[in-house]
């Protein structure tokens, strides 16, 4: 694919996944290996996207009201030290591609099949169930270079703690503390990132700051769901399924 169509969908994939409260590692992740980018460059060029996008949806989500201390806390507590330390653990570069082809399938579930729970239908926070979520989801965020929203969001939803707006703040918040210490993690070890990188942060910010400002408020992203869903499809299938 021309390297145009690749600033397209890296824009698409920020706005989508922003609007979501989510800030796209696995998007970005899913778009550079059909390019064929190196893990070793993959897992620090999404964290650094995570961390503009996801703190610009976290913004307009809070604004509106959205984020819930009392589950974000137990649930971070866990998973900023578990993150920074599966940010120092080196996959080989097979088992890497792997365990993402696999994980990429949780955000095609949590856009398509986990609905919104009415606020009537809510249940109390577990804390030791928090505590082990974001531990178990940490590590695994560290190791493969995504903030850990793609798993958390159909997580809370599925236990019915938080509703959908819920939800979107709690991740964005969640995605920005363990990008930051599973990149912390990284910088431990011998790091590469793309000459590309500036350019990536303005493209994935712009979308970034568009799919939160829509997201919090009220947007139909059925259609632009459909075409992330086919990259992430794409991606999984080469990573699972391919040696190339």
């Amino acid at each position: 694919m021309p390297q145009e169509v690749f600033y397209l969908i890296l824009f698409l994939v920020a706005f989508l996944y922003a609007s979501v409260g989510h800030g796209g590692a696995s998007g970005y992740l899913a778009l550079m290996a059909l390019y064929g980018i190196t893990p070793a460059e993959m897992k620090p060029t999404a964290l650094i996207l995570n961390l503009f996008v996801s703190l610009t949806s976290f913004i307009q989500y809070h604004k509106r009201g959205y984020f819930l201390k009392k589950i974000f806390l137990p649930i971070a507590s866990a998973s900023i030290p578990m993150a920074f330390i599966g940010g120092m653990i080196h996959l080989e570069a097979t088992l890497y591609k792997r365990i993402l082809g696999f994980l990429l399938l949780f955000p095609i579930l949590r856009f398509f099949f986990f609905k919104n729970t009415p606020d009537t239908h809510l249940k109390p926070c577990n804390r030791t169930v928090a505590i082990i979520t974001g531990g178990s989801i940490g590590l695994f965020s560290g190791m493969i270079g995504i903030g850990g929203g793609i798993i958390l969001s159909p997580i809370l939803l599925l236990l019915q703690w938080t509703n959908q707006k819920q939800t979107a703040a709690i991740s964005a918040a969640f995605i920005f503390v363990n990008s930051l210490a599973g990149l912390a993690g990284m910088l431990t070890q011998e790091v590469s990132i793309t000459t590309d990188m500036t350019f990536y942060i303005i493209i994935a910010f712009t979308g970034g700051m568009l799919g939160a400002y829509l997201g919090a408020r009220k947007f139909n992203q059925d259609a632009l769901k459909y075409l992330l869903v086919t990259v992430l499809v794409m991606a999984s299938y080469k990573l699972l399924f391919t040696t190339a």
